[in-house]
């Protein structure tokens, strides 16, 4: 009673295709990778902008201790 056959799956996903149509589907498809695609591009900008300034702050620390020395 609580699971469904393969048969059950085969039926909801040829109901899906005659409401929604393929053109449809392909279009959600195509979008939601697209979707998927912008999010991890984002995320990957995101973590730039720390690596970026852990770098400029080592960068500036060699540089305050370069110039204690020539003092």
């Amino acid at each position: 009673m609580g699971g469904l056959s393969i048969w059950h799956w085969v039926i909801v996903l040829i109901v899906v295709l005659l409401v929604f149509g393929t053109k449809k589907l392909r279009n959600a498809g195509g979008d939601l990778g697209a979707a998927i695609k912008n999010f991890k591009q984002g995320m990957r900008d995101e973590s730039e902008p720390e690596k970026l300034s852990s770098e400029s702050r080592e960068s500036e620390s060699v540089k305050d201790s370069s110039k204690q020395r020539s003092e």
